[in-house]
């Protein structure tokens, strides 16, 4: 079980789980609710396959709902200043950086149940986010990556 500084979230990625769960307990719990009722009314439940997709849908949205309650119970939400602060990579940080030889890359560190690397939001627990936290512009950081090579980042600005 991790404990309560383990995970982090912005403001934003914690309005956006909020809304999630909204979503998922007001609107979807309700209509799939529904789902049931209509595939119990056809009769047979050992060979419903209405009912049984449903049960299916049933069980992952409530995991999905139990899941997002106990990441924004445990969450440290980072207050919106932290990223940055004193120009040190932090948790919520913009960190702009250049790959030898590559074009320049802007990230965000974040939680990692935010993380979304294709947005550029990567997680204070990945290798990469490991590397770039307490660091600060200038410095060049070693990120030891899962295939066991290593990628040098040079640091060019800190948000």
């Amino acid at each position: 079980m991790k404990k309560k500084s383990d995970n982090y979230l912005t403001p934003a990625g914690a309005e956006k789980l909020r809304e999630e769960l909204k979503q998922l307990v007001e609107v979807q719990r309700v209509s799939l609710a529904e789902r049931l009722r209509d595939a119990i009314r056809m009769g047979d439940l050992s060979e419903n396959a209405d009912y049984i997709a449903a049960k299916e849908d049933q069980a992952f949205l409530e995991g999905r709902i139990l899941e997002l309650e106990a990441t924004l119970r445990d969450a440290t939400v980072i207050k919106g200043d932290e990223g940055g602060r004193n120009g040190l990579v932090g948790i919520g940080s913009k960190v702009t950086v250049v790959e030898d030889g590559s074009a320049a890359e802007t990230y965000t560190v974040v939680g990692s149940a935010e993380a979304d690397p294709r947005k550029g939001l990567i997680s204070n627990q990945s290798p990469i986010g490991m590397a770039l936290l307490g660091k600060r512009a200038g410095d060049t950081v070693k990120a030891k990556m899962p295939d066991g090579g290593i990628l040098l980042l040079k640091i060019d600005k800190v948000e």
